[in-house]
């Protein structure tokens, strides 16, 4: 006999990670092209745009998936993080409005006070992710507080925006043809430094900063199995930055490579992080079958996210196909 008490939280801690997971990747890269806003050149910032303008916004469908699945199906949990996470949940917020609003005002606004509107895409993108990279340290560190937890916030926010600035070069190098592109190749190979010694420190601190996840990865014989998660990493970083002298190829071939790369490497880290916080959705504090809803409810959500789910899949394949290849002229007329 089936057991759904035990089953459906599990299903749905799965389903939420995933969502979450889609989300870094996909909404990481145009996120990414924002925070790159700094460094383009004018002539460079409508490709740019040009390159998510058909993704973006449904980019961020994953998180509000996420978010919805923590509501629902985990309403005890969803209470301690907000309460916990409520001022840098404010601030991702209000740099995603923001970031929206300039999207949209650069396109309408007369020539002249265009440039303001790029400089708030910019400060709003960059908004956004540093307050998701704060968030990310700080749940990681089970939601503690104090100076060291505010440094260990800090250093992950700058990590995850390098990050997703990478991304966004990446995207760009398959996205972009001619000058744009040999610049994102340059972006991305200073990233990718800038990534590397990121994601090295967060791995190195993230077990010192908390008891519980030293003990889940250094000890044997669990250290031996864990051991392809890292060094898969340090194996597609060596490849993607050896790839990077050779770009852009003849024929465009191999320019979807790394953004591929990269999303590999940050799907390796998520698995790291889900077995680090297993079974815990609060850490430390709530595990998923604790902080699940009653098994009913969970049914009745499971039925409409059976429904939900397919259609956010679709779509997002779709429209990847139907605005695939490399981004056109930008046009609003």
């Amino acid at each position: 006999m089936i057991d759904w008490a035990t089953l459906l939280p599990l299903a749905f801690a799965g389903l939420m990670g995933l969502a979450i997971l889609i989300y870094v990747v996909l909404d990481g890269f145009d996120l990414g092209i924002g925070i790159l806003f700094a460094v383009a050149e004018e002539e460079d910032q409508d490709p740019m745009i040009a390159a998510i303008g058909p993704f973006w916004d449904a980019n961020e469908t994953w998180l509000v998936l996420a978010v919805g699945l923590l509501l629902v199906a985990f309403p005890e949990a969803h209470g301690v993080i907000l309460t916990a996470l409520y001022l840098p949940a404010f601030v991702l917020l209000f740099g995603l409005i923001l970031r929206g609003v300039a999207f949209d005002f650069r396109a309408k606004v007369p020539a002249g006070r265009k440039r303001r509107w790029n400089r708030a895409f910019l400060i709003g993108s960059l908004i956004a992710s540093l307050a998701e990279g704060y968030m990310l340290g700080i749940y990681v560190l089970g939601l503690q507080t104090g100076l060291a937890a505010f440094a260990f916030g800090a250093l992950v926010a700058v990590c995850l925006s390098a990050a997703y600035a990478a991304m966004g070069a990446a995207w760009l190098i398959y996205k972009a043809e001619g000058e744009l592109q040999k610049k994102a190749v340059k972006w991305l190979q200073r990233l990718l430094l800038f990534t590397v010694l990121g994601m090295a420190a967060v791995s190195l601190a993230t077990p010192f900063a908390s008891p519980r996840i030293f003990e889940r990865w250094f000890v044997w014989p669990d250290l031996l199995y864990l051991s392809p998660l890292p060094l898969l990493s340090g194996v597609l970083f060596v490849y993607l930055w050896r790839e990077t002298f050779h770009l852009p190829k003849p024929g465009d071939r191999h320019a979807l490579v790394p953004f591929l790369c990269l999303a590999a490497i940050f799907t390796l880290g998520f698995f790291g992080l889900a077995y680090s916080f297993y079974p815990f959705v609060v850490p430390d504090q709530l595990t998923i079958w604790e902080a699940a809803s009653a098994t009913e409810s969970l049914g009745i959500i499971f039925a409409g996210t059976a429904v939900v789910l397919p259609v956010i899949i679709g779509y997002s394949f779709y429209a990847y196909r139907v605005f695939g290849g490399k981004a056109g002229d930008l046009r609003y007329d």
